[in-house]
């Protein structure tokens, strides 16, 4: 597969022209042309690169690359290393931030609710990047159900902020850092929101308002979209691929 030809499929199957994002979308490093492997993971860290080095793959592809708005330009520290390590072996470096959030078939948002059997069926936020739904599994009646669905699929227990035994209701929900958008959450409807990290306010919002917030890990709910993503381009290109889960706790 050639590489150009690959970052002007992804950018077209997934829209980038489309979000105001932190980063640049599509090909961050620039490595050979030709690409025949492709290794994914959530984050571009050392621990995945030398992963990728070992399988001699042509190319990564991240949900979380390199080159965010406000982040220290020079190429320095961790930063050389990295970025040392993808041109010396000639590695090319794909990112897809926000697009890969919200994609229809690949995002993390409707990869997660595949696993979680939530039935998703309205938007909110800017760019309506949270997503909102119910739970096809009428037996899931209160929140600490819903915390055992989300420790069954995720691995791990989400930190719950609300009465375990509130009703589930409507659910929104949005990977990654997303606490922010728990207010629109709330206007939107929803009794319960599901994202990954949790800052100090939104405890307080979550309190006050009476809706429950799960957070469930900013690593565990995205490593699904990229996952999809790489095996959609194996099979449509041809392309072998293999998924890195480097664990992290947060």
């Amino acid at each position: 597969m050639d590489r150009d030809n690959l970052a002007k499929y992804l950018a077209q199957a997934l829209d980038i022209t489309r979000f105001r994002d932190y980063c640049p979308n599509g090909l961050q490093v620039e490595g050979r042309a030709q690409i025949a492997s492709i290794l994914t993971g959530v984050t571009a860290n050392a621990a995945l690169i030398e992963a990728a080095v070992d399988a001699k793959a042509d190319a990564i592809l991240v949900h979380h690359g390199y080159f965010w708005r406000g982040e220290d330009p020079r190429v320095v520290a961790i930063k050389h290393k990295r970025l040392k390590l993808l041109l010396t072996h000639d590695i090319n470096l794909f990112a897809y931030h926000l697009p890969l959030d919200m994609h229809p078939e690949f995002g993390n948002n409707v990869q997660l609710a595949r696993r979680l059997g939530l039935l998703p069926d309205g938007r909110f936020g800017e760019d309506g990047l949270g997503w909102l739904g119910v739970l096809q599994d009428a037996s899931v009646k209160n929140i600490a159900d819903l915390a055992r669905v989300v420790e069954k699929n995720l691995g791990r227990a989400p930190l719950v902020i609300g009465d375990p035994l509130q009703p589930v209701g409507r659910i929104g929900w949005c990977t990654g850092a997303a606490q922010n958008l728990l207010g629109d959450a709330i206007a939107a409807g929803a009794t319960a929101y599901i994202s990954g990290e949790v800052s100090e306010p939104t405890v307080h919002l979550a309190r006050e308002s009476g809706v429950a917030y799960l957070a469930c890990g900013h690593h565990a709910t995205e490593r699904f979209g990229v996952q999809a993503l790489g095996t959609h381009l194996a099979d449509h290109f041809g392309i072998a691929h293999r998924f890195v889960d480097i664990a992290n706790p947060v």
